[in-house]
Formats: structure tokens, C-alpha cells, sequence
């Protein structure tokens, strides 16, 4: 007994000292009040120390972004679902601005725009907390864009070629390819040391999913990153959603290796910040679209870079879909994002509608990097094919009268048709580089001449597997060194006619 009075002293004597050191002063705390709330938009009063773009704190951990600073009231964008929100409930601010998680815990995760889980799993600890919006690196410390991005789709590759740290957008009407050409870009990627992060703004579920799938079963799924923001996901949350996954994507690059983004897509986001800035009463401009808009999609690319060395020589690349109306790209949002952007991949209706998958117009289609980020190997067999190509379409249109043609004309008209077979290719199957160096070679040195169509189609099935079965060593070499050397275009070329030879039988 005596031995429990004394430890209830002892206790007792600890909290009598430290009571004595207590200091007991007022605690200030600013306080806001909800004065109105709908359609994903805040109007506040109080809180007059907030920040733009300051993180207000509502009731059940509700939090929405301070975008509007008036002489009364707050103007802000609801980041949460705002059942709850009412008129006359407290806000508070954070004293931060939006910050958002990044490291490698996020790779083989699908997460919404603030970082947490959509997939089931546990919640995302990243290795830090990033600032959503955070400025360009500057002229000084990137460097000129001349490795390439591989992206597995022929006619991109060979005649519209990507380089790694630009910004280019894949722009079309509606139901034409876009997001499957990006897909097979990511899918490219499982060879690379390239990290994949996959944006969508307002994109059904079910599509998302699927997209997620297809990446899963085909490609590196444990380094990509999925950030969504669905069609029916608050306003708010949809126009953070590509800054947050450009701060994700710029981890990567800052540590010295190398990102892509895919934004699907800037139409939509446009949209999102049209109808924002309209609740939140700023003027309107042209197509009743704010005065910023083209500011909302530059100040996001310019993030997009290929850095010094002395910055780590890591690289961020942009692809940015954007869609058309009736194929206008002349509309306002379009023009904004091509005087952004460092080319254009324009996908076209008509094509697509004929057959021709991708239903990549190159007459339209650039890419302002050059030839510079090419393989040696495809920019040695792709100099004359663009041309080609686009003499062929001029032809074609003035074939289609009925007039005889001329025996020149007519041998341009079929090389045309063949170089349009090889150039077709179906949605997620993405080629290696060797396998489009082997199909350019055929068509360079006139393989392909003695097939039909049908023929060259039944040529393509199967060249990845064959080119590992017969020649695999040179397809290694290839892939290593990006070059085509002069035993090893002597041993291909041998083993493409044997491969057409094989198929003549069949026309005969």
C-alpha cells in the first residue's frame, strides 16, 4: 500500500511541474462562413488572410481551392463531393496551397486527382507532397529534344516522329483514334525505361477501364500511374487533374529519368474551366470561353521539357489530346493548342471511316522536332516516304475520274496502295523498331512488289514473331543501337524476299 500512495505522489508532483510551465494565452483563428454553394462553386465570407489558390478546409474533411479573391467574398471550386455543404457552415483555411502525393509508391496505382486510391488498395504514401502548380523549368536548364520517343505506330514513327521532352498534341473529331494511338504509345513503353502517367478529364468509367485493362495485359503496368477524374467527379476535381499528374510526372524527370504524360483530354478540361469561370461570374470572351484559357493550357505544357545535364538530363513528354468539331481546326481551343504545342498528329474521319487505321492525315500531321530524334535506321529508309505518300494521295484523287493512265503513273498508284497497306495497323498491337525497320526496308528495296495487296497484308502477320525466329540477332542489334549497318541490312533484305517469295505461290 505504502508503495502506491508513493507513485500517486510522484504522478501528482509531475503534473503540478508541468502546470506550473504552462502558459494559457488566446489562440487566434480566422473563420469563414459558406454563403452559398451549387453547381461545384463556394462563395465565401471571412477568412480575410486566405491566399489564391489557397486549400479551404469545409466540414467532413470537404476541401475546395480559393481561385477568386474579391473585396467580400472568396470565390472557390469544390474538390469533393458537396452533399453536406450547406450555407452557413464553417471554413477554415489551411495556410497551403493544393500539394499532391509523388514517388515511386505511385506506380502500378489507379488514384484520383488529390492522390487517393481508386483501385481498392491501400491508401498512396508518396515520398513527399508536391505543389500542384509549379513553374516551368527555365530556357537555361533544358536542352534541345533529340532522343527518341519510340511510340510502335508506324506512321508516326517513320514520317511524324516524336522526340523525348516535347509536346504534342493528337487532335481529331470524336471516334477517330485518338486516345488508341496514345494507348499504343504507352504500351510502346514496356521495353523503355520511360514511366507512363495516363490523365483523364471527364472520361466515362467504362472507358477508362478498359484502357486500364489493356495496359495491364500489354504493357508495364507496374510503371504507369492513372490519374482519373470522371465525368460525374466535381468540376473542381476534373480542372486540378492534369496539373496534378504533370507534378507527378515531373518527380521522374527531376531525378533523371524519363516521363511520359498522356492528358485525355484539354477539350474537356476547357470546357470544365468555361463553365468555372461563368459561376464564378469572370467575364466571358470569345465562345464565351475566359480571357485566360490559352494561359490554362500553356503555363501545364511548358512543364513538358528535356533537361540539361546539369538538371539531370531527365525528359517530361507531352501527349495532349484535343477534339474537333465536324474536323474544324481553325476552332478556338484547337488553334490555342497548336500555337502551344511543338507538332500535330491530326486524325481524320474520313480516313478512319474508309478503313485506314491509324487514320493519320500527314498532310496535316507535323512534328517540329524534325528528323533530328529518329532512329538512324528509320530516317535512312523514311527520307522519301512522306513525299511519296502524299504524291500518291494527289494521284489517287485524280485516278478516281476514270482518265487511262500513263504506265509511270499507274506503277506510282500501286507503290502508293502498298506503302497505305504497310502503313495500316490495328489498335494495341504497337511495332518494335526492328519490325518497322524491316517493313521500311521492304518497301525501300522493292520487295514488295511482286504481292497484292492481300498479300502484303498477310506479309505483315507475324514479323515480330518471325523477325526473333529467323534473324534475331540482327533485330537485337537494331533495337540496341537504333542503327541499320551494312551485313545486317544485306541479311534482312535476304530474309524479307524469302518471306515475299513465300506468298507469291499463293497469288500465282
Amino acid at each position: 500500500m505504502p508503495n502506491v500512495v508513493e507513485r500517486l505522489d510522484e504522478r501528482l508532483n509531475e503534473a503540478r511541474a508541468r502546470l506550473s510551465t504552462l502558459v494559457i494565452e488566446p489562440e487566434r483563428r480566422e473563420v469563414g462562413v459558406v454563403d452559398s454553394v451549387g453547381s461545384g462553386i463556394a462563395s465565401i465570407v471571412g477568412l480575410p488572410s486566405a491566399r489564391l489558390d489557397e486549400l479551404l478546409v469545409l466540414p467532413d474533411d470537404t476541401h475546395a481551392l480559393a481561385v477568386t479573391l474579391d473585396a467580400d467574398r472568396i470565390g472557390a471550386v469544390l474538390l469533393d463531393r458537396a452533399e453536406s455543404i450547406v450555407a452557413g457552415v464553417e471554413v477554415r483555411g489551411s495556410g497551403e496551397v493544393l500539394r499532391v502525393p509523388v514517388g515511386d509508391p505511385l506506380l502500378g496505382r489507379v488514384i484520383d486527382p488529390l492522390g487517393r486510391p481508386l483501385d481498392g488498395g491501400a491508401p498512396v504514401i508518396g515520398v513527399r507532397r508536391d505543389e500542384v502548380e509549379r513553374p516551368a523549368p527555365a530556357i537555361i536548364d533544358r536542352e534541345l529534344v533529340t532522343e527518341p520517343l519510340h511510340t510502335g505506330v508506324l506512321v508516326v514513327d517513320s514520317m511524324v516522329p516524336l522526340g523525348r521532352g516535347q509536346r504534342e498534341l493528337i487532335i481529331g473529331d470524336r471516334a477517330t483514334g485518338k486516345t488508341s494511338l496514345a494507348l499504343d504509345t504507352m504500351l510502346s513503353q514496356r521495353t523503355t525505361d520511360v514511366v507512363s502517367v495516363y490523365c483523364a478529364i471527364g472520361q466515362k468509367a467504362s472507358a477508362v477501364g478498359r484502357l486500364i485493362e489493356e495496359v495491364r495485359e500489354r504493357g508495364a503496368f507496374e510503371r504507369s500511374v492513372f490519374v482519373v477524374a470522371e465525368a460525374d467527379d466535381p468540376p473542381g476535381l476534373q480542372w486540378v487533374a492534369p496539373y496534378a499528374a504533370c507534378t507527378m510526372a515531373e518527380y521522374f524527370r527531376d531525378r533523371g529519368g524519363h516521363a511520359l504524360l498522356v492528358i485525355d483530354d484539354l477539350s474537356k478540361h476547357a470546357i470544365v474551366h468555361r463553365e468555372l469561370s461563368l459561376l464564378l461570374r469572370n467575364p466571358p470572351g470569345r465562345e464565351a470561353y475566359p480571357g485566360d484559357v490559352f494561359y490554362l493550357h500553356s503555363r501545364l505544357l511548358e512543364r513538358a521539357a528535356k533537361l540539361s545535364k546539369d538538371g539531370g538530363g531527365g525528359s517530361l513528354t507531352a501527349l495532349a489530346i484535343a477534339e474537333t468539331q465536324s474536323g474544324n481546326l481553325s476552332a478556338y481551343i484547337p488553334t490555342n493548342l497548336i500555337s502551344i504545342t511543338d507538332g500535330q498528329i491530326y486524325l481524320e474521319s474520313k480516313l478512319f471511316h474508309e478503313g485506314q487505321k491509324p487514320a493519320v492525315n500527314v498532310g496535316k500531321s507535323v512534328s517540329r522536332v524534325g528528323g533530328k530524334t529518329q532512329p538512324a535506321a528509320i530516317r535512312g529508309l523514311s527520307g522519301r516516304l512522306r513525299l511519296d505518300y502524299s504524291q500518291f494521295l494527289e494521284l489517287e484523287v485524280f485516278a478516281r475520274f476514270g482518265q487511262v493512265l500513263d504506265p509511270r503513273t499507274a506503277r506510282s498508284l500501286e507503290q502508293g496502295r502498298r506503302i497505305r497497306a504497310i502503313l495500316e495497323q490495328p489498335q494495341s498491337e504497337p511495332r518494335s523498331l526492328a519490325a518497322e525497320v524491316a517493313l521500311l526496308l521492304a518497301l525501300h528495296e522493292g520487295v514488295l512488289d511482286v504481292l497484292s495487296l492481300d498479300a502484303v497484308q498477310r506479309f505483315k502477320t507475324g514479323i515480330e514473331d518471325g523477325l526473333r525466329a529467323d534473324v534475331g540477332e540482327v533485330a537485337r542489334r537494331i533495337e540496341a543501337t537504333g542503327r541499320l549497318e551494312d551485313d545486317a541490312r544485306r541479311r534482312l533484305v535476304d530474309w524479307l524476299t524469302a518471306r515475299a517469295a513465300a506468298l507469291r505461290p499463293v497469288e500465282e
